[in-house]
């Protein structure tokens, strides 16, 4: 299951920070004495408060049996998986979102929303798009021309790069098998941001 990461205060964020960073110069964790006097507290109970509410929501993990047993866990992106996507013929998209880890080399901007579909064809492929990719989309209703989208046609839903031909929106495969949509009706749905390749 992934790790739900709940949002932290700006307070625990510093002491989060100060964790991390001692234990990068020092190569072990603060004891609870060295982080009540980075919290500028005689009160150590402060310190275990902020240790607990950290390992709560997700940032921290502590062996209770180990003296300086604290380490931070980089928390874990995860985006639903909301089905197929044709990458050939438009094909409508399956519901039903299941949780997939994103890896941490792709960033994912904070406050944005971001979903995944499997992609089902050949027609991106010369864009190394490939059948069964997964693609990470960030959702918005705009793109620019060249931007790789979902759209949704009157046919379902596709992967394609937007174009402009004759003054009329284009679907462009980049597959020369396949060719170029011009749709009657077009709404986007997101923006390609990235690919995930099973092993």
């Amino acid at each position: 299951m992934p790790i739900l990461v709940k949002p932290i205060t700006g307070r625990q964020k510093e002491a989060l920070d100060f964790i991390s960073s001692f234990i990068r110069n020092k190569g072990y964790a603060p004891s609870l004495r060295e982080l009540a006097a980075f919290l500028k507290t005689n009160n150590l109970s402060t310190a275990q408060y902020f240790v607990k509410e950290l390992e709560k929501k997700g940032y921290l993990k502590r062996d209770h049996y180990k003296n300086r047993g604290i380490t931070p866990i980089t928390p874990k992106q995860t985006v639903p998986l909301l089905g197929n996507i044709a990458a050939g013929e438009p094909i409508e998209p399956i519901e039903n979102p299941e949780p997939i880890e994103v890896p941490q080399n792709i960033k994912l901007g904070a406050g944005k929303s971001y979903y995944a579909l499997r992609v089902r064809g050949d027609s991106m492929i010369d864009m190394g798009i490939l059948d069964d990719d997964i693609v990470l989309i960030k959702h918005q209703m705009t793109a620019d021309v060249g931007d790789v989208v979902v759209g949704i046609t009157e046919n379902g839903a596709t992967l394609k790069i937007l174009g402009r031909k004759n003054g009329r929106t284009t679907l462009e495969p980049r597959n020369p098998k396949y060719d170029i949509i011009i749709p009657n009706e077009l709404e986007v749905r997101g923006v390609f941001v990235g690919l995930i390749r099973a092993e």
